[in-house]
């Protein structure tokens, strides 16, 4: 039979908060290039479920090694992506999918100069990959600290919550 308990001195921490500071400020900029806002509504310590259609990914190394991850819903991306670009596309093509993987970028790029002078500090980024489908699963290597920040886009005009969401995950190692 498996059972959870708690130990009694065990502490219960929320994330680290120069992580969740900042990966909720470089996608507030990422996004208000795309002319777009988001409101952060979840910072979790631990990997989450990635519902979203379009995920980019970008490694990190240096004395931080790991990657950051950004899950959009098809119409979340669409949006960022015409408001980046400037254009419109009203469906997934494959310039969404590459402005999925720049904008994955910015968001890297931020998260990257946001943590230079800290423990968190990394030297280099890989050129991101972007994944277009549901239900593949991640597995994780232990002793890794994770952020995942869920961010609501303020669209007006989309009806399920699910089409407003992106979320945001990093998993770090500390070399």
């Amino acid at each position: 039979m498996a059972t959870a308990e708690a130990n009694s001195s065990a502490s219960f921490t929320c994330t680290d908060p120069t992580l969740t500071q900042a990966v909720i400020e470089s996608v507030s900029g990422a996004l208000s290039m795309c002319n777009m806002t988001a409101r952060c509504v979840g910072v979790a310590a631990v990997p989450m479920g990635e519902k979203g259609l379009v995920t980019g990914i970008i490694g990190v190394h240096g004395k931080v090694s790991g990657f950051i991850t950004v899950n959009m819903s098809e119409r979340l991306v669409i949006k960022a992506v015409e408001g980046l670009l400037q254009d419109e596309f009203g469906k997934l093509t494959s310039q969404v999918v590459d402005g999925a993987g720049e904008l994955t970028n910015i968001i890297c790029g931020g998260i990257k100069s946001k943590l230079a002078r800290t423990l968190w500090a990394f030297q280099g980024i890989t050129v991101p990959s972007v994944i277009v489908g549901e239900g593949y699963q991640m597995a994780f290597a232990r002793g890794l600290e994770f952020v995942s920040a869920t961010f609501e886009n303020a669209d007006p005009e989309a009806v399920m919550l699910e089409d407003r969401l992106m979320s945001v995950s990093m998993s770090f190692l500390r070399l």
